[in-house]
Formats: structure tokens, sequence, C-alpha cells
């Protein structure tokens, strides 16, 4: 069994939308720079392989699909790509991916945007396209409108991707656009010849000259092509529209199994995408999981009781909720990994308390098992992944 990959998902003061009022947790922070500095210094001290940053439009909400007016929950937050640009130079191994919305911004500058953090972390950029799900979003514009879901659309994920389906095919363009965009510089573009007057060779600085149904890109790119090559793009997916939007243009996708079973057939639905869009090249399959984990038996479950008392009702989530030991979770991680995944994505429930007992009790359990990395071998993100460097996933 090759070693698993290991990532973390951040967001505000964690998972839990009680997380902000947990002993330990930093709710005065979490629009400072030295919050956050110390969560990914601390996910880099544990070698995991990246951590993501969640972005939106609009306000966090209660609801998937609307705002609320909720005043008990944490709103408000930092724009991730910004955020992660500004951690890169305090760090050295480790993975930056932040979210962006993809349906009310326009490719151009997301693509220069990932480009800029793959030189500010020289090498270890990643990228989360979003499409915008609620259609309040649009008014933030007011150039388009996006379907209003509704509370009876949520029961069905199938049919929820299948009235977004047209927002998922304007994001395939923008991943489209971002990828041509990084391959519009030649890696030796740049002479920078001080002797004869030339700083670049107009001939490895091309247009795309991309035209499609929501948007026309000429290019090039303003950045040069990114350390890379192409940064890692990473996506979500729940159902058959998102899965075949991952094998399109992604290089690591989320799932959210709930059992071993489960993961099976999530794998065998992505697998069927992976066929229907012909793709040729390798797609990173990470599970997601929401965590609450302690040292000593039950103390975890008493912490997310708690939490789930003082929210008024108990924690649901897209993803599997794992309530336990490090050493339990370590055991659920590995049955899972052998039924075909890459990898995990962890969604700490509280922070830094469940962070710190990733890096410091998860990560030595499963080292001590040999299912994960004891040191990093790597220097960029594709790198950790086993990526090509300069690669991109080509379709037949």
């Amino acid at each position: 069994m090759n070693p698993m990959h290991l990532a973390v998902a951040f967001d505000g003061a964690g998972w839990h939308p009680a997380a902000w009022r947990a002993t330990g947790a930093r709710p005065g922070e979490l629009v400072t720079a030295a919050y956050w500095a110390d969560l990914v210094l601390e996910a880099e001290r544990g070698l995991l392989d990246f951590v993501t940053f969640e972005d939106a439009l609009g306000l966090q909400s209660a609801a998937f699909h609307r705002p609320d007016d909720r005043t008990d929950q944490v709103r408000g937050s930092l724009d991730a790509v910004i955020l992660a640009a500004s951690l890169a130079p305090l760090t050295t191994r480790i993975g930056l991916v932040p979210t962006t919305n993809v349906t009310h911004t326009e490719p151009f500058p997301l693509a220069t945007a990932i480009a800029t953090l793959d030189y500010a972390s020289k090498g270890r950029a990643g990228w989360r396209p979003q499409i915008s799900t609620r259609a309040s979003d649009a008014n933030h514009f007011g150039r388009r409108t996006t379907p209003q879901l509704t509370d009876e659309d949520l029961r069905d994920s199938e049919l929820i991707a299948r009235r977004l389906r047209p927002l998922f095919a304007e994001a395939a363009d923008v991943v489209e656009v971002a990828r041509r965009l990084w391959d519009s510089w030649d890696e030796d573009a740049e002479i920078r010849d001080v002797a004869t007057g030339r700083f670049i060779d107009a001939d490895k600085v091309r247009h795309i000259d991309f035209v499609g149904p929501h948007f026309s890109v000429k290019g090039p790119s303003i950045t040069p092509r990114p350390p890379q090559g192409q940064p890692v793009v990473t996506s979500l997916a729940h159902a058959s529209t998102p899965y075949e939007f991952a094998a399109r243009g992604s290089d690591v996708v989320y799932i959210t199994p709930h059992d071993r079973s489960g993961v099976s057939a999530i794998l065998a639905q992505v697998d069927d995408a992976v066929a229907r869009v012909g793709r040729d090249g390798p797609l990173r399959k990470f599970a997601d999981l929401v965590v609450f984990l302690d040292d000593e038996p039950g103390f975890a479950g008493q912490r997310k009781a708690q939490l789930d008392s003082l929210a008024g009702k108990e924690l649901t989530s897209d993803a599997e909720i794992f309530v336990g030991t490090p050493g339990a979770l370590a055991d659920l991680l590995l049955d899972w990994l052998a039924a075909g995944l890459d990898g995990f994505r962890l969604r700490p429930g509280v922070l830094p308390h469940d962070l710190m007992a990733i890096t410091r009790s998860l990560v030595p359990e499963l080292q001590r098992r040999g299912a994960f990395r004891t040191s990093y071998d790597a220097v960029t993100l594709r790198g950790h992944l086993r990526l090509p460097l300069s690669g991109r996933c080509r379709l037949n």
C-alpha cells in the first residue's frame, strides 16, 4: 500500500458552527494574520501535503443555498488567495490551496492570482474553483442571475447537480482558460540579457485566443509560467456533474463517502466520469471527513455534545463526522485507503484543538504504522502529490 496523502481544510474557528465558543478557540483573532500563520505552521510541522482555505461571495450561512440572519455563529472572513499569499513566505514545504468563486469572477485575474501565489510559495500553490450556488451572490454584481435552490432541492444531490450543470460548464471553461494562460509563457521565455537588451523572447509568449459561450480571453498571461508549470487544481464533488467537472480539469477531487462501501461506490462513479470525458492523466481522490479527536476515549464525544448543545442542534455535514481517538481514526483511514483512495482532507471540528490532535497524535500513529511520511521529500505541491511537475491532464 502506498503511503497516504493527508490535507486539512481550514474554515474560521473550525467546522462546528459553535467552535468559536469552545475552550481554546481564538474568536477574537479570526481576521488576523497571526491566527492563520499559527495554523498553517502547525500543519507544516505535521508534514501534511496541503491546507485549504474556504471562501465565498457572501457571509457564511447555516443554509447551503441562501443567507441567514443568525448572530450566534462566525460571520466574516478574509480573502482566501490573499491570505494564502501572505502565509507563503512563512512556510517552506506545505501546499496552500485557496478557494475562489468562478461564477462571478473573470478567469484572467483568477489565473494570474494563482500563478502569483505559486511564485510567492515557490511552487506550492493549489486552487479550488467553486461555483456560486446562491442567487443572492449575484446581487453583488448586478450582471446576471443564478438559480434559486429550494429546501426541497437539497434533498437530492443529483437534482441539484442537474440544475447547476450550466454553472459547472462555465466553471470548466474558467479552469481551461486558467490552464491555457499558465501555459502561455514557455519556461525559458524570460531572457534578461542586459548586453543585448532582450528581456523576453517574444516567440515564447503566446496569445491563447479562447472563445467560448461565456467569455473570450485573448491572453497571454501577465505572469510568467508558474514554478510548477500548472498549479494544482482541486474540486469538491458530490454527484455526477461535479464528478465530471473534476475529471475534466482537476488534479485532486474531494469526495464525501460515509462508509467503506460508499468509498467504493463513489470511486466507481468518478472512474465513469473519467472515462466519459476521455481523461489521460492522474486524478488524485481524497475523502473528506469532519473530525473531533482526543487521546482519551470519550472526551471527543463530550466536546462535540457540548458544542451541539450550544448550537441548539446536532451537527450535520455533507462529509462523514468522526468522533473518537486518533488511533481509531487511523484504523478508519487505512480501511478506506485500501478501497482505492489516495488520501484524505480532514476538516477539524474545532481549531486549533483538532488540528493539533491531527498533527501531534494522528500523524505519529500513522507513521508508526508505516502509512505516512516521516519527512518531506519534495519541495512543490505537485511533488508531494506525485504529479508531473509541469504537466497537465490531456483530454483525448
